[in-house]
């Protein structure tokens, strides 16, 4: 076997011919353009496979020990692959706006927001429809406009769209009642995962414990901070300090959303105590893997934020805030699903709530979260 045959080189390199299929009527700007694209496009496919292996990884009851280090491999190796994808922006912005505008009007009806296997990797993590953003073009608000966005431009199947409908059966309820229906998302699956989480005297006495250790670190700091800070106002220092409080207590037992039924709340608070949990008893060595496969999805999740990021800054220096090829609102719409696009908000949102290690409620019966040695 040779190298260019294993790697099928040839094939790869017919693929840059641009819209005419003839690579030597395009300019460098263009080819450049085109290439970075083809390249993103692999990273999302090697990043597909490793985040379907996590999850199915997790689509176990119980998760064996093994398979935490085996999902943390892959979920490190896609947080690499986004930090390696924001430094082909820099390839990208080689091209002056004059540069680009020499071929744009050749992308139009075209848009970044068609790619499907940007799409799965979204779904495949669990982002909910309703969080999604409509890029702007006509019928594409709502849950249902991305899906519409995959279609051709004259609203025939298209293979990104069936690529996408493909993604969809993939991540839709299994083995479940219809009114109990179990998603195979990776947010779904790890979740379900940390409600399981075995806690001493459950999650809701140890919910109750941290919160009363969260309410007397605030108070502690309040007084530091008026003592140490003459020019604060106390009243206001106070008070913001008590909006830490209540948000602490209504997070932590899934009160945040009034309309929420009990079966949800119970659910949220199994979820946070968790995390809170294995945050805090992190040293204990049967606690560790867990801990890491937490920490995993937030160290990429922050990478694909970043990722986001940059894309939109990469966009407003070449071409500044034109509307999009596709439509949309071009840098606008980027900004925003950087900004919003969170799945794993739970995640994040205990760092908040976090105590420090004298803070932290003891705990009684540590020995069954210690590795045992049998004589």
């Amino acid at each position: 076997m040779n190298y260019w045959d294993y790697i099928q080189v040839e094939s790869l390199l017919r693929l840059q011919g641009g819209v005419e299929d003839d690579e030597r009527s395009l300019a460098n700007d263009e080819v450049v353009f085109v290439v970075v694209h083809q390249v993103y496009e692999l990273w999302f496919k090697l990043v597909l496979r490793e985040l379907s292996s996590a999850r199915d990884l997790f689509d176990q009851a119980p998760v064996p020990d093994v398979a935490m280090a085996q999902a943390v491999r892959s979920v490190r190796r896609v947080t690499t692959i986004f930090r390696q994808a924001v430094q082909h922006f820099e390839v990208m912005e080689t091209l002056t706006t004059r540069d680009y505008l020499g071929f744009r009007d050749n992308l139009l009806g075209a848009s970044g927001f068609q790619s499907a296997q940007l799409r799965e990797i979204e779904l495949l993590l669990g982002l909910d429809d309703d969080a999604r953003i409509g890029f702007g073009g006509e019928g594409t608000s709502g849950g249902e406009g991305y899906k519409k966005a995959l279609l051709s431009l004259d609203g025939s199947p298209s293979p990104a769209r069936e690529r996408l409908e493909r993604r969809l059966a993939d991540v839709a309820a299994r083995d479940g009642s219809p009114s109990h229906p179990r998603p195979r998302t990776v947010k779904d699956l790890v979740y379900a995962w940390l409600e399981r989480t075995p806690i001493p005297d459950g999650a809701d006495a140890f919910l109750e414990r941290i919160v009363a250790a969260h309410r007397n670190e605030c108070g502690r700091r309040v007084g530091l901070a008026v003592a140490r800070m003459p020019h604060l106002s106390e009243d206001v220092v106070r008070e913001r300090f008590e909006a830490e409080v209540a948000f602490g207590e209504r997070f932590l037992l899934g009160e945040e959303d009034p309309t929420a039924d009990a079966a949800s709340k119970a659910s949220k608070r199994r979820v946070r105590a968790a995390l809170m949990f294995l945050e805090s008893y992190r040293e204990l060595p049967r606690l560790a893997w867990p801990r890491e496969v937490v920490d995993s999805l937030i160290e990429m999740e922050q990478g694909m934020i970043i990722w986001r990021q940059r894309h939109a800054r990469m966009v407003e220096r070449v071409i500044g805030r034109r509307v999009g090829t596709g439509g949309s609102s071009g840098v606008d719409y980027l900004d925003r699903t950087a900004l919003t696009y969170r799945i794993f908000g739970d995640l994040w949102a205990v760092r908040t709530l976090l105590l420090r290690e004298e803070a932290v409620p003891p705990l009684g019966d540590s020995d069954i979260y210690r590795f045992r040695v049998e004589d």
